[in-house]
């Protein structure tokens, strides 16, 4: 793993904002390897594409992106049964206190 310090992360996202925008000198970034462990991306956006699919995430992280599948609107049954599969553990999200807990029949916890 490659420990990125602030300044070298933003130098990689301007560079990939860039890179988006059809900029010179914009470069894709390339996160492979890295070691964002201690990052902060509660105001991030997580693409919906392909390439991000695989991320190697801590629990935290996979809680709050469960928490925001279990806040869609969506009445499809399917989605409902996997709803409530996820509500417990989404319920663990670090700002359910403050976004509201999320209802699920088997509410126990």
């Amino acid at each position: 793993m490659v420990a990125l310090d602030n300044a070298d992360l933003k130098r990689v996202l301007e560079n990939h904002r860039k890179w988006l925008n059809g900029e010179e000198d914009g470069e894709r970034a390339d996160l492979l390897g890295a070691d964002l462990r201690e990052a902060d991306v509660d105001f991030s956006a997580w693409p919906l594409w392909c390439g991000s699919l695989g991320v190697r995430v801590v629990r935290r992280i996979a809680a709050q992106i469960a928490y925001h599948f279990c806040r869609l609107d969506c009445d499809d049954p399917e989605y409902l049964a996997a709803r409530e599969a996820l509500a417990k553990f989404a319920n663990t999200f670090h700002r359910v206190d403050e976004c509201g807990r999320i209802a699920h029949e088997s509410h126990k916890d």
